[in-house]
């Protein structure tokens, strides 16, 4: 919840072990990069991704899949799938601030139209996590957002080559800047790279995106990405811990190098 203390410490001493894949544990706990977001070791990487939309090894999935457009900032907008039965959630875990359905079908031509897209109108179906960060404290007011989705709604569905048994559906801008606390936010000036045993990290959630939380501490906002805790055993931090103290590395946006906030 927004407004409210976010504190742990690392367990010192601890590493960061594979969280294994598909429900199961990994079979020898090996020790991860702190920098991985995905916290899998390469065995059991290769087991996620062998069924996997996302990475396209699945072809036989019946259910129907929805074709959308998403947004997160000026020029950066992305084609993608998702199960129906899914709904939003898809878009809320990738934090998309402005979406759009583009088409719903079957998996295969949900594919085609998404390569369709790719291919004719330049859409990726990636945005890097550090160009989202960069811009979600300067986005434009809600109806530039939801313009940009709807322009390039308007040239995918007017195109040629479109898969016959996929269902074109109509503009439907749905914006989740309220939803992730957006409106309004301090720049932040940097984002954790990685945990680190005996580190600490406390601040005041400002704002949540996807997998990002934005906490204000002692020298402004920093980004963390939840997924970076996945493997390591984290504790409460006490009261005695220094409030908005984050003593992890933090990748300052704008350079390479990492520092001790």
């Amino acid at each position: 919840m927004r407004g409210k203390r976010v504190a742990f410490v690392v367990v010192d001493g601890g590493v960061r072990t594979c969280v294994g894949a598909r429900g199961n544990g990994c079979a020898v706990r090996a020790v991860v990069s702190g920098r991985s977001v995905g916290a899998q070791c390469e065995e059991c990487a290769r087991l996620e991704r062998a069924h996997s939309v996302a990475a396209d090894t699945v072809a036989d999935d019946p259910r129907p899949y929805h074709v959308y457009l998403a947004w997160f900032g000026s020029g950066m907008v992305k084609v993608g799938i998702t199960a129906v039965e899914r709904g939003e959630a898809r878009l809320l875990e990738q934090g998309a601030v402005v979406f759009s359905w583009l088409g719903r079908g079957p998996l295969m031509a949900a594919r085609r139209s998404e390569e369709l897209l790719r291919t004719a109108l330049g859409v990726p179906d990636r945005i890097a996590y550090d160009a989202k960060r960069a811009v979600r404290s300067a986005l434009p007011e809600a109806v530039v957002r939801a313009g940009e989705v709807e322009a390039l709604h308007t040239k995918a569905v007017g195109l040629g080559g479109w898969p016959e048994a996929l269902e074109r559906m109509p503009f439907v801008a749905v914006d989740h800047a309220g939803v992730f606390g957006l409106e309004g936010l301090p720049p932040a000036v940097g984002a954790v790279s990685e945990l680190v045993a005996g580190g600490v990290v406390t601040g005041e959630l400002v704002a949540a995106a996807g997998p990002d939380l934005h906490l204000a501490g002692e020298r402004g906002v920093v980004v963390l990405d939840t997924r970076l805790m996945k493997g390591w055993e984290v504790s409460a931090a006490g009261q005695g811990e220094t409030a908005g103290a984050v003593t992890v590395p933090v990748r300052r946006f704008g350079g390479l190098q990492d520092w001790l906030f």
